[in-house]
């Protein structure tokens, strides 16, 4: 067992008891192939939460102060995490998602870019739109229902793959790209709050 599936196992452990996951819609997960896991971010736990309750092992971007703490830092790329310099345009860190979907693994993304302080969908960056026009990858829109209470029940709401067809036909831009993104994630969210 290699790292990443005993944390998962640990984690699920540890979460699954205070969180109470409801987990809806992996039935829409493609099985394989390159998936871009997009999702609102309103807590520190939702990169594990996200993770432990996805069907496929996911890789996540991390901010890259993360990778300088002692002993996490050593262990986050054993986790599937990679470095991003936030705030500005990271090639090597586009580079790395590309290559990830490319390689038909899946590549989970915050589109906000930071948690939302007041637990409200905020705007996307253009980030998701880039990978999603520039890999053949399905997107898959993510919806973290909270709130984060212990025993108060936490729901994981896949959607259905969104077709990226229009978009490229269109050459929409990134930014479009990723307001269609976000616009299937606020769909998940009025859907099944």
């Amino acid at each position: 067992m290699n790292l990443y599936s005993f944390a998962k196992s640990v984690v699920y452990g540890i979460l699954k008891p205070i969180y109470r996951f409801e987990v809806i819609g992996t039935e829409h997960f493609p099985r394989e192939g390159g998936v871009l896991l997009c999702s609102n971010h309103i807590h520190n736990f939702d990169p594990p939460v996200v993770g432990i309750n996805a069907p496929r092992p996911v890789h996540f971007m991390a901010k890259e102060e993360l990778f300088r703490v002692p002993i996490l830092g050593k262990i986050l790329p054993d986790l599937n995490a990679f470095p991003v310099k936030r705030g500005m345009s990271d090639r090597e860190a586009l580079r790395k998602g590309l290559a990830i979907l490319k390689e038909g693994k899946v590549l989970g993304l915050f589109p906000e870019g930071t948690r939302s302080k007041t637990g409200e969908l905020g705007q996307g960056l253009a980030g998701a739109g880039f990978f999603a026009l520039r890999t053949d990858a399905a997107i898959v829109p993510c919806a973290i229902i909270g709130p984060y209470k212990s025993f108060k029940r936490l729901k994981v709401v896949y959607g259905k793959p969104i077709d990226m067809a229009p978009m490229r036909e269109k050459k929409a831009s990134a930014e479009e790209t990723t307001e269609l993104i976000m616009g299937e994630i606020r769909k998940l969210i009025n859907e099944n709050s």
